[in-house]
């Protein structure tokens, strides 16, 4: 991509390979299904509430991924992190109607409340992303770890914030790669955080 420093081989110079790795590791794909286990782990402190999880997992993360990764091979957009916002509103809008329909069989399965108050989470975050993204582009790397964040700060303990530069790590690496600005990754991991606090708190 235009502007990643490369070294004289013609290689991705070290600051963009560690951001790439950054970027891949932590990227939304990884979070969701993480943050879904933990919060199902805790609600009931079994291999039930792991169960809770995965089945989130599926309509949250597997689903949306997989339509993102055909949406890729097909050429309706670039990679699978859109980095072209004109091309992330399908994704989103998609991804939403996937959570719906999980929240839906959360709800008639019986799930644990903080399984289900962290998906209305989700989806609230999406509705905020689809109309931020309808005016300008921000940083859903960020969105999703600042939202991890602040749920396993609320599920887990004030401890985890000990985790929180791992937001401004993430944010480094879309900025690095050029794929953000500072300010949409700044923006990004404070709406993620806030919305996702305040709508799992209520929803609880």
């Amino acid at each position: 991509m235009s502007g990643i420093s490369v070294q004289a081989d013609g290689r991705p110079a070290p600051r963009t390979r560690a951001a790439r790795v950054v970027t891949e590791v932590f990227a939304p794909a990884v979070l969701v299904p993480v943050v879904l286990l933990a919060v199902g782990w805790h609600s009931t402190r079994s291999l039930a509430g792991v169960g809770w999880g995965l089945l989130g997992t599926l309509f949250c993360g597997v689903l949306p991924v997989a339509f993102v990764v055909y949406g890729v091979r097909r050429g309706y957009w670039t990679d699978h992190h859109i980095r072209i916002r004109r091309q992330r509103a399908v994704p989103i809008v998609v991804t939403a109607g996937s959570v719906g329909v999980g929240l839906t069989a959360l709800v008639w399965a019986g799930a644990p409340r903080d399984v289900v108050a962290l998906v209305v989470a989700m989806l609230a975050g999406l509705a905020v992303a689809l109309a931020v993204t309808a005016l300008w582009k921000i940083s859903v790397h960020t969105a999703v770890a600042g939202g991890t964040v602040s749920v396993l700060v609320l599920t887990y303990g004030s401890a985890v914030a000990l985790a929180t530069p791992l937001v401004a790590l993430i944010g480094w690496s879309r900025v690095e790669l050029r794929d953000h600005t500072p300010m949409q990754a700044l923006v990004g991991g404070f709406v993620g955080a806030s919305v996702a606090a305040m709508v799992f708190t209520l929803a609880r």
